[in-house]
């Protein structure tokens, strides 16, 4: 019998400074190896942008303001036996300077022009780019 695993929930964070997209470079699954949006998992009975807020304080110290629903992911690896879905928010207004606040679970961060990506990038966050591809002032 195959080991089937129920969907997760996580989010992701797609957060610009200066037209640029603030990118992890991620030490565990899903993802290990890639550069994606930072983010995390869902606790129960957290509400999503409250897990939004809560993740990117803890990984980079930074609190998020306005947070708007760019897209929902849905990361299906059956290889892997993994399903997530992820709500992805856009965030253009933070209070604090981003560090790495988890550098067990983060190898690197930075400032990406969005002509200038680096790779490999996760499924997620290139979900999220196409998402971004229809809206003015981004792509």
């Amino acid at each position: 019998m195959t080991n089937i695993s129920l969907p997760r929930v996580g989010c992701g964070v797609a957060i610009f400074h200066n037209d640029q997209l603030l990118l992890v470079k991620r030490k565990r699954n899903p993802g290990e190896g890639h550069w994606g949006l930072p983010g995390g998992k869902v606790d129960p009975y957290e509400k999503v942008a409250d897990t939004a807020s809560r993740e990117i304080d803890e990984e980079l110290g930074i609190q998020i303001k306005a947070p708007e629903l760019l897209c929902v992911v849905d990361q299906i690896d059956r290889a892997g036996g993994q399903h997530w879905v992820a709500p992805v928010f856009l965030v253009e207004t933070f209070i604090g300077e981003p560090a790495i606040r988890e550098p067990d679970a983060l190898a690197e961060m930075g400032w990406f022009d969005l002509s200038a990506l680096p790779a490999p990038l996760t499924e997620a966050t290139q979900q999220a780019l196409q998402a971004l591809e229809g809206r003015s002032g981004h792509l």
